[in-house]
């Protein structure tokens, strides 16, 4: 199984850390491509440590850089299903280590992933035994909206996507919400107009909000 790796940041207070946040990259990047999210939420999270693993596969061809969770091919969502479910395991074992490296709980863990890391922050963060304390979701969808049977937790998830997102359609967003819901997961999203397949100031600013709230108190 391969062992993931990344960037990481100390909590700005300088003293220990009693929140873990983790940041799961998109298709083609690496974790230096989402660490520097962490400064702009260092105020609002300053006893918080940030990881930022590098995916475990390279892309295809070496020549275009970045990693990769799960290869791309058909994106389609039985595509979507497999590749999170391939590469829960090892997203599995890191998140573990972390947590032993930072001596903090599960409890107050958050995921915070940008598209195919949405996907595994979604997919990933249901299926741990104990509850993360937030799920933030950036431009992804729930792979296998149909396909709920097997969550363990129920941790509140913010949803953001753009409403000019050509990469992932921003349909996935109301799907993901509703099937979301259903299963009883307090859900919260939002649709930025005039965004594509990024995050915005906006996106930062409700990011850090429900971040904050999610891991007071923990």
């Amino acid at each position: 199984m391969p062992i993931l790796d990344g960037p990481r940041l100390s909590p700005a207070s300088g003293g220990k850390a009693t929140r873990l946040v983790v940041f799961l990259h998109g298709y083609g990047a690496d974790g230096a491509d989402l660490i520097d999210l962490s400064r702009a939420w260092a105020e609002v999270l300053p006893d918080a440590a940030f990881v930022a693993p590098d995916a475990p596969e390279p892309l295809p061809f070496e020549a275009l850089g970045g990693r990769q969770w799960f290869a791309l091919t058909e994106r389609d969502m039985r595509e979507y299903r497999m590749g999170v479910e391939a590469a829960h395991p090892v997203l599995e074992a890191f998140l573990e280590s972390e947590l032993d490296r930072w001596q903090v709980g599960a409890s107050v863990l958050a995921l915070v992933g940008f598209s195919q890391g949405a996907m595994m922050a979604l997919h990933t963060g249901l299926r741990r035994k104990i509850a993360p304390a937030a799920i933030l979701a950036y431009s992804g969808l729930l792979a296998g909206p149909d396909r709920l049977d097997d969550i363990q937790t129920t941790p509140p998830v913010l949803l953001v996507h753009g409403s000019e997102d050509d990469v992932v359609p921003p349909y996935h967003l109301p799907v993901s919400r509703d099937a979301l819901a259903g299963r009883g997961v307090d859900v919260e999203s939002h649709l930025l107009e005039k965004l594509g397949h990024s995050i915005d100031e906006r996106g930062m600013v409700l990011g850090g909000r429900f971040l904050k709230t999610a891991l007071s108190g923990r």
